[in-house]
C-alpha cells in the first residue's frame, strides 16, 4: 500500500516513514499544501497522513479541497492539536481519523490498516490462496500452519498479489505500490523480490504459483478446489 504523509517536521517524518516502511507500506513524503496536491497528479495514493500546521497552510484546507474534489481517499490527521473542538473540526472538514501527537508507531500502522479495511476500500486483514495463509495486522505468511520468515517488501508483494489472485498485477502497479519516490529501484528490483518470495513459498512446500506475464506483470495462482 502506498501512503502520501504531509508533515514539515523533518525528525517526524523521517521517524514516521521509518516505522511504516518497516510495516510493509511505501511512503511518499512532502512537508506542504502545494506539495501534496503536486504528488496526487503524479501518483495514486491508498491512504493520507496529513499534519495540520503546515508552512504553507492549514492541513484541514487540503482536506476539504480534496473533498469538494470528490476525492475518497482515506485521511488519518497526526496533529498537536487533541483538544475536542480540533478534533471535531478535522472529521467535519472530512478527515477519517484523528491521532494526537505524540503517538505509537505500531497504533498508527494499525489505524492505517484500519482504514484501509473500511467499506469502500475491502481490504481482508486475513488473505487465503491454496495453503498460504497472509494475516495483514501481524504482516505474517504461513504455509500448512507454519510461519515462514520474509521481509516487509516480501510480505507487501503477497499481499498485492493475494488481493488479485488468479488476474495479473501490472509491473508498473506493483512497482508503485512498493516503492516511494524516494527509492532507488533498480531495472529489476522487482523481479528480485519476485524470485526470493517464490523461493521461500517453494521451500515451505506452497501449492501456489507466481507466474510472470513477460511484458505486463505477475499473476499468483491456486490450485483449484477438490470438488471444482
Amino acid at each position: 500500500m502506498r501512503l502520501l504523509l504531509v508533515e514539515d517536521n523533518a525528525r517526524l517524518a523521517a521517524l514516521v516513514s521509518d516505522g511504516l516502511e518497516q510495516q510493509g507500506f511505501a511512503i511518499d513524503r512532502y512537508e506542504s499544501i502545494d506539495g501534496a496536491e503536486h504528488a496526487q497528479t503524479i501518483a495514486q495514493y491508498d491512504l493520507l497522513l496529513v499534519d495540520l500546521g503546515l508552512p504553507d497552510g492549514d492541513g484541514l484546507d487540503l482536506i476539504r479541497a480534496m473533498r469538494r474534489r470528490g476525492n475518497s481517499t482515506p485521511i488519518l490527521v497526526l496533529t498537536a492539536r487533541g483538544g475536542l473542538d480540533d478534533r471535531v473540526a478535522g472529521l467535519d472538514a472530512g478527515a477519517d481519523d484523528y491521532l494526537v501527537k505524540p503517538f505509537q508507531i505500531p497504533e498508527l500502522a494499525a489505524r492505517c490498516r484500519a482504514l484501509l479495511r473500511r467499506p469502500g476500500n475491502a481490504l481482508d486483514s486475513v488473505l487465503t490462496a491454496g495453503n498460504i495463509v497472509l494475516v495483514t495486522a501481524e504482516r505474517t505468511i504461513r504455509v500448512n500452519g507454519q510461519a515462514i520468515e520474509a521481509t516487509p517488501r516480501e510480505v507487501a508483494l503477497l499481499e498485492l498479489l493475494l488481493r488479485r489472485s488468479g488476474h495479473v498485477v501490472a509491473k508498473p502497479a506493483l512497482e508503485n505500490a512498493l516503492y516511494s519516490m524516494e527509492a532507488e529501484v533498480t531495472p529489476n528490483a522487482l523481479e528480485a523480490i519476485v524470485s526470493r518470495l517464490r523461493k521461500r513459498l517453494a521451500a515451505a512446500a506452497s501449492n501456489v504459483q507466481i507466474k510472470t506475464v513477460h511484458g505486463v506483470g505477475y499473476a499468483l495462482f491456486a490450485p483449484p478446489a477438490a470438488d471444482e
